[in-house]
């Protein structure tokens, strides 16, 4: 075990590890970050911060001499970096796992091979890949990038064949996956810890809400069957065991076709769908991946209350400063900013939980306490 008083690394300066980071020091670690940002978020918290790029040698190595494990906060670190620090120093989760995580089509082909359903999907490498995909997936359909996609980035939607090739185009022409569009009935995710001693620990399913692209609400309890919230642990669950993760893991879920689960997409770091836990269970996402990455027991997660999180973006500041108090007074209210100077529109500043005595009271209480920052009403 690595105790407190030691000293734990981040690959990657931004939100995820900036509230790594405070928990980190709330349990009694030093952390150091090595992002090349001069102003990430985390490494204003962190007790040192390596400016440098993920593919530096001498930081790398500098990163190792100063840390007795390592981290990620997110999945598009190169993974000549992960085994250039697993030579010598713990690093979790594992590069496999993110290096499966990292990429849509090995992502899709492993969980297929695995006995997980998803959304009929083909890969797409080039102008042919995409005439006999389309020939199998049914539109409409999503043309997505294997790499570097998210919060709605790098994906095109496939009415019909005859703007596929536009659309294919568009991306660059760079390896994608051709998806079919289901027919949504809820979107779910399971945030888990999975211990080295595969040790887990989930999470209750969080019931997300997307706009444009990026998640706008989670609120817990899911409002689904008990059946339902079941399945959807247990799928994740199954998911950790075959990947042989340590680490946190978010699992995204869809409920299509009648009730059935669908997985989406997988991340190997704490997700935004488990900000929730900050402020609504008995131990939060942060601090498990902290448990995790020291080998110390897993926390036992349980739901505090009723929860629901909203994501504030960069729109919210078009009009000067948001009215913080206004939402603030609201009974019920918790403010997470992340120390990001610079607002743009879909950028995450920050993002509120909001507790009330049931899901849907929490969701009203979410978007009063969104609108209040605009309006003051």
């Amino acid at each position: 075990m690595i105790l407190p008083g030691a000293t734990v690394g981040v690959l990657g300066g931004g939100q995820l590890g900036r509230m790594f980071t405070l928990r980190a020091h709330s349990m009694g670690y030093r952390v150091v970050v090595l992002d090349p940002d001069p102003m990430s978020p985390a490494g204003h918290v962190a007790d040192r911060h390596i400016r440098a790029a993920y593919t530096d040698r001498p930081a790398l190595d500098e990163l190792a001499g100063a840390c007795a494990a390592v981290t990620t906060e997110f999945e598009n670190v190169p993974a000549e970096a992960l085994e250039r620090l697993a030579r010598g120093r713990v690093v979790r989760p594992p590069v496999e796992a993110v290096a499966v995580a990292q990429d849509r089509i090995a992502e899709k082909t492993f969980l297929q091979d695995a006995g997980f359903a998803t959304a009929p999907f083909r890969a797409v490498r080039s102008a042919a890949d995409l005439g006999a995909a389309l020939v199998e997936i049914r539109t409409p359909a999503l043309l997505k990038t294997s790499r570097l996609g998210y919060d709605g980035k790098g994906q095109a939607p496939i009415a019909d064949a005859a703007g596929a090739g536009a659309a294919f185009e568009r991306l660059r022409g760079v390896p994608c996956v051709l998806e079919e569009r289901l027919e949504l009935e809820a979107e779910l995710s399971v945030v888990l810890a999975r211990g080295a001693d595969a040790q887990v620990a989930a999470f209750p399913p969080g019931e997300n809400t997307h706009r444009d692209g990026i998640l706008e609400t989670t609120v817990v309890p899911a409002r689904i069957s008990e059946r339902l919230a079941a399945a959807a642990r247990q799928l994740a669950i199954g998911v950790a065991e075959r990947l042989a993760y340590v680490g946190v893991l978010g699992v995204e879920l869809f409920v299509a076709n009648g009730g059935q689960l669908f997985v989406n997409e997988i991340a190997p770091r704490p997700h935004n769908s488990g900000h929730y836990t900050m402020d609504a269970c008995t131990v939060d996402q942060f601090e498990q991946q902290l448990r995790a990455l020291c080998g110390l027991p897993l926390g036992t997660p349980r739901l505090l209350t009723p929860v629901a999180m909203i994501n504030l973006l960069g729109d919210l500041w078009r009009d000067g400063e948001p009215r913080w108090a206004e939402a603030l007074r609201l009974p019920g209210v918790r403010l997470h900013l992340y120390g990001k100077a610079e607002p743009r529109p879909g950028r995450k500043m920050g993002h509120l939980n909001c507790m009330a005595d049931s899901a849907d009271g929490a969701v009203a209480l979410a978007h009063a306490a969104r609108a209040a920052l605009l309006t003051g009403a």
